[in-house]
């Protein structure tokens, strides 16, 4: 089965090593197994963008490989990456004026020939993703005119129509109020594709993450389970921050309480 294995990657915004820009990559290696959900965390600043960037071919590594199913991405064409890799960002696109229906049909654009239409089976597959997301009925209405969390929505329905074998998320859930992010994670988690995503929310990465990797000063750090790694020591010395850790006591899951001081 597919896995994406990031190996040792450097990358620096003016494409020097010696840079100290704090986006920066060092040395960066992760993995993610077929089926599995890997979240990356770290604090504002401290690479994830980047290292994303890198893995779905926007930002080409100065040293490293990323490799998918056992190929170099950067040497595949870009359509190969597109057939198999869905990326959902942060900032939403210009949609000039599309209607949501038109938005998620993109997905289906990397499988379609150049002068070709829309079959049945596209459309098919649109109306799924947009039920997948809760959106079925909002096929005429214009992008523009949703609110954040819809339009996020909406990209995550176009992700799903591409049919992809991994995902890449970054910040998947900035944009939904809380009902629509666990939903949201419990989607993707159902998916059984393989997923990296950078998490903001560390009780969410907690409850929906198989493995985490951290990452610092464009460093990984540490990656494990939840439990592995979300202690009290590297929360302190990674977000600078003194938290209560406990078990969730439903799910059992690493619970994050942060400490502030009056």
């Amino acid at each position: 089965m597919p896995t994406l294995d990031l190996h040792h990657l450097a990358w620096s915004p003016l494409g020097h090593s010696h840079c100290h820009h704090q986006f920066q990559l060092r040395d960066a290696s992760l993995q993610v197994g077929a089926g599995e959900f890997v979240g990356l965390i770290g604090p504002n600043g401290s690479g994830k963008t980047s290292l994303l960037r890198c893995a779905y071919r926007f930002s080409k590594p100065e040293q490293g490989e990323v490799r998918f199913d056992h190929q170099n991405v950067w040497k595949q064409p870009s359509r190969w990456c597109a057939q198999r890799i869905a990326v959902v960002l942060q900032e939403f696109p210009d949609a000039f004026g599309l209607r949501v229906d038109e938005v998620v049909a993109m997905g289906r654009t990397p499988h379609k020939g150049l002068f070709d239409g829309d079959t049945q089976h596209d459309r098919q597959l649109v109306q799924q993703a947009l039920d997948s997301v809760g959106l079925l009925g909002f096929e005429d209405h214009a992008f523009a005119t949703l609110s954040g969390g819809e339009k996020q929505r909406v990209i995550l329905a176009r992700a799903l129509a591409q049919q992809p074998q991994l995902l890449i998320l970054d910040e998947p859930t900035n944009h939904l109020d809380p009902r629509y992010q666990l939903e949201l994670l419990k989607l993707v988690k159902r998916l059984q594709i393989g997923t990296l995503a950078s998490i903001h929310d560390l009780n969410l990465a907690a409850a929906f993450c198989d493995r985490l990797y951290v990452i610092n000063h464009g460093r990984i750090i540490t990656s494990g389970t939840p439990h592995e790694v979300l202690t009290t020591e590297l929360l302190r010395e990674v977000f600078g921050v003194e938290a209560l850790i406990d078990a969730h006591p439903l799910s059992g899951y690493p619970r994050i309480t942060w400490i502030t001081q009056p």
